[in-house]
């Protein structure tokens, strides 16, 4: 017969002590630009590649490279694209990981930012947690389940 855990100094009456803890993976990754941009650029089809190269300065592109949705491909050129759950959403990510209202791309200047709209489980960045950060060719946003790599209209090869 086994025992509960016992909490030291409880005297010995098999109290339960509650053993869980939370691992943050995040905290294990390197940060920005993990991945090599050429590596990216190898793994694309030739047809990506295309589409990517004939962006409009002003417009950038999030491709699904792997995981749910590969394949998949969002255009952003609007001033304000959200990302959600709800099927009003710019980018609808239907699965109950991904807040109704989870995150919005946002337009600054030529360049795009990410915003997390105080989702319940957040937006990450290249592995790291994010509330509001600009985005450069090869970001990965994480929300949910799904990956999104991000691609801009200017500085693509």
């Amino acid at each position: 017969m086994s025992s509960a855990p016992k909490t030291p100094g409880d005297g010995g009456e098999g109290q339960q002590v509650d053993l869980t803890s939370t691992i943050h993976l995040s905290s294990l990754r390197s940060v920005r630009n993990q991945r090599n941009i050429e590596e990216i650029f190898s793994a694309l089809s030739g047809e990506e590649r295309e589409i990517i190269a004939a962006l409009p300065r002003t417009s950038a592109m999030l491709l699904v490279l792997a995981g749910p949705n590969k394949g998949a491909r969002f255009l952003i050129n609007d001033e304000s694209t959200s990302i959600g759950r709800d099927a009003s959403s710019a980018i609808c990510l239907d699965d109950v990981t991904v807040s109704r209202k989870h995150a919005e791309i946002v337009r600054d200047g030529d360049n795009y930012q990410i915003l997390d709209l105080g989702s319940l489980n957040g937006t990450y960045l290249n592995s790291q947690p994010t509330s509001r950060e600009r985005l450069v060719v090869g970001d990965e946003i994480h929300i949910g389940k799904y990956r999104l790599t991000y691609f801009s209209g200017k500085g693509n090869s």
